[in-house]
């Protein structure tokens, strides 16, 4: 059969159907070829099935993308206010450690941080932990700075533009004169490491990030019952969730002696304690609990250029993951009081020295557990720093690990 043009027609393929009910290889064949077509056009839509969902979930995934590096905030202010001073700053840590710098703005403003306070357009740095990577990536110590720990502030570019005077005033006071860059400069002046990068995070993304890992676990020796903290806790073995973190980390006045000393080890105890959690739930290598881990760490944070994109993050959490809980040390900057203002402090020598020694050549820091004296409250430094009396014995410093901070 011909159509009108006289080429063969397309076979019918009600024809083949007719045909293949007969008998004869005629009819069998015609009815094979019949059944090839579909298979072939089943084929060419199931291709192209896989094709869209392949698109679509590129797509997704390109969304989720922007969605998280849309959350993080890039601190150009502070760029340009460190590359002005650039000269006068310390030189990189060697053998590719890095320094990190980790500042907990106590600012009101933005989302569902009001009821923590009423806005004053004066933001502090509540908690600020000088974080130091080795260079082999098998180690890692959190040196925590006393907010009331009393420094040299350089002279810095405020929010309205103008330059503030050099002070002598209390650390946490940088990060209200000059944002981030005034807080890195005061640092680096006072333990001449260099920081590489610095990550601001407000209320807000600290409870989130809690809330994304499912909350996370401590051992509690007494209850609690703050209301400036916004927390009642019953005594022992508790998982928080965000808002309750947020207030076991923040509360001073109600809890034990009532010294920031105290509420230091609190953060320190808390964070092994979340570094655990993160750790042991596989997080980083289940991309469902991995999303939201990132959307809340992204959200209401502040970072330079070089730690602003997910790739980057994802480095960073990467190169950590091999490190061993027990490697994980916190400590706070030896101190002493201020002779003449017990509410407070200075650095202690020689033990500050030693750390930021050891610090700047990416030397092993040994880190005990604490000793209190109940006289003052405040961390008595085991050994002073001093270590043995071998010149080359790596310093011993009072603290804890990220091991210690599990409920047993």
């Amino acid at each position: 059969m011909t159509d009108s043009a006289g080429t063969p027609a397309e076979p019918d393929d009600t024809a083949d159907h007719a045909a293949g009910d007969g008998s004869g290889a005629g009819g069998a064949g015609r009815g094979g070829g019949g059944r090839k077509r579909r298979r072939r056009r089943s084929m060419r839509w199931a291709a192209l099935g896989v094709s869209l969902l392949v698109l679509l979930v590129s797509g997704i995934g390109w969304w989720l993308y922007r969605k998280l590096e849309g959350n993080i905030t890039t601190d150009l202010t502070a760029v340009e206010e460190l590359e002005r001073y650039d000269r006068e700053r310390p030189l990189p840590a060697p053998h590719g450690a890095q320094n990190i710098l980790l500042i907990g703005s106590d600012s009101r403003a933005g989302a569902d941080n009001g009821k923590y306070g009423r806005d004053k357009g004066v933001q502090r740095s509540d908690t600020t932990i000088l974080l130091h990577i080795a260079g082999d990536r098998r180690s890692v110590t959190a040196v925590s700075v006393p907010r009331d720990l009393l420094v040299d502030v350089p002279s810095c570019r405020t929010a309205q533009g103008t330059r503030s005077r050099p002070q002598y005033a209390q650390f946490n006071s940088a990060f209200a004169v000059g944002g981030a860059a005034c807080t890195i400069r005061t640092v680096e002046r006072l333990t001449g490491v260099r920081i590489d990068h610095h990550m601001v995070v407000d209320f807000h993304g600290f409870k989130s990030m809690v809330d994304a890992v499912g909350g996370v676990t401590v051992c509690l020796p007494a209850s609690i019952d703050d209301a400036d903290a916004h927390l009642r806790l019953k005594a022992g073995k508790q998982t928080l969730n965000g808002e309750q973190a947020l207030g076991y980390v923040r509360a001073r006045k109600s809890l034990g002696n009532g010294s920031d000393t105290e509420r230091m080890d609190r953060q320190q105890q808390f964070l092994g304690a979340l570094f655990n959690k993160v750790q042991s739930n596989g997080v980083l290598l289940n991309p469902a609990r991995l999303y939201p881990v990132l959307d809340a760490a992204t959200s209401s944070l502040t970072t330079d250029p070089g730690l602003d994109s997910l790739r980057d993050l994802f480095d960073l959490a990467r190169s950590l993951r091999g490190v061993p809980t027990e490697r994980v040390q916190f400590l706070t900057v030896p101190r002493r009081s201020y002779p003449y203002d017990p509410n407070r402090d200075v650095l202690a020598q020689p033990a500050a020295s030693r750390l930021f020694e050891r610090l700047r050549k990416d030397a092993p820091v040994r880190v005990v557990p604490k000793e209190t004296t109940a006289s003052t409250g405040r961390d008595t430094d085991r050994d002073s720093g001093t270590g043995s009396q071998n010149p080359s014995a790596t310093p011993t410093f009072s603290g804890t690990n990220a091991t210690s901070a599990m409920c047993k």
